[in-house]
């Protein structure tokens, strides 16, 4: 029997083993003093996760860019490679990787910078995918402005 093949238990093995690596990665950013003023960070952080664990096709706990690709189609965005390219190394920090680690996608959805792929994430897809039951964010003032 091959071992490899996506699928029954070894793939769940698999999916269980990633989703607790993660969960250590989540952990790290809770008592990080630097994400301390973050609002309801543990359920974003399990938000991000859900959302970056359907896309890592490789299962390799990175994010691809055939996982990007399919991610930004499912949005109904499709890119073009040199366009995805771009997209990881700004997620990447300018780093020309071929992956988006789980780290690099974090500090993306909860760092100053607006990456692209945060734009896009925030406004299509998060937003559509979340519980309708969540109360409204609290009204926003000029000096709440950066």
């Amino acid at each position: 029997m091959d071992n490899n093949a996506q699928g029954g238990k070894a793939y769940g093995l698999l999916k269980s083993q990633q989703e607790e690596q993660l969960n250590s990665i989540n952990e790290a950013f809770l008592s990080d003093p630097q994400y301390a003023e973050e609002e309801d960070l543990s359920s974003k952080l399990e938000l991000f996760k859900k959302k970056y664990m359907e896309f890592d096709l490789n299962d390799k706990g990175e994010i691809d860019l055939m996982g990007l690709k399919r991610m930004l189609e499912k949005l109904g965005l499709a890119k073009t490679h040199l366009e995805l390219k771009k997209m990881m190394s700004e997620v990447a920090g300018g780093t020309s990787k071929d992956t988006i680690s789980y780290n690099d996608f974090l500090n993306m959805m909860l760092g100053k910078r607006n990456a692209i792929l945060k734009l896009i994430l925030m406004f299509e897809g998060m937003g559509k995918e979340q519980d309708k039951d969540v109360a409204p964010p609290p009204r926003k003032t000029f000096s709440d402005l950066p």
